[in-house]
């Protein structure tokens, strides 16, 4: 599966094999679980992250991976994100320190 990552005027697809989606399920409830006790996102703490809250707290470390070149933590993060929510196209990671100004980048139903 593919994941486009836009970073200001810049894009990054990530195509996510499918055996990283299939195997990472026990990585990505572990990190739920470390999420469900509540998560500093910028300047606000958030006591139970829903799921576009978690999904902005892993494009963070997306982020990260990216601009460190951790092939492996950037497919991981990207696999986290496509299995938690279904539909997404892409993310719009806010670069300006704000999390929470992260965007999710849906399908858009046809008319």
């Amino acid at each position: 599966m593919q994941l486009n990552v836009f970073l200001d005027d810049q894009s990054y697809p990530i195509d996510v094999p499918q055996y990283i989606l299939d195997e990472g399920r026990d990585f990505f409830d572990r990190m739920d679980h470390d999420m469900d006790h509540g998560w500093q996102m910028s300047r606000q703490w958030v006591d139970n992250p829903d799921r576009v809250r978690r999904c902005q707290i892993v494009a963070d470390r997306l982020l990260t991976a990216l601009h460190t070149g951790q092939e492996g933590t950037l497919m991981l993060m990207a696999g986290y994100i496509l299995t938690r929510m279904p539909g997404i196209t892409g993310v719009q990671i806010d670069t300006t320190g704000d999390m929470l100004a992260t965007e999710m980048l849906m399908e858009q139903p046809d008319v």
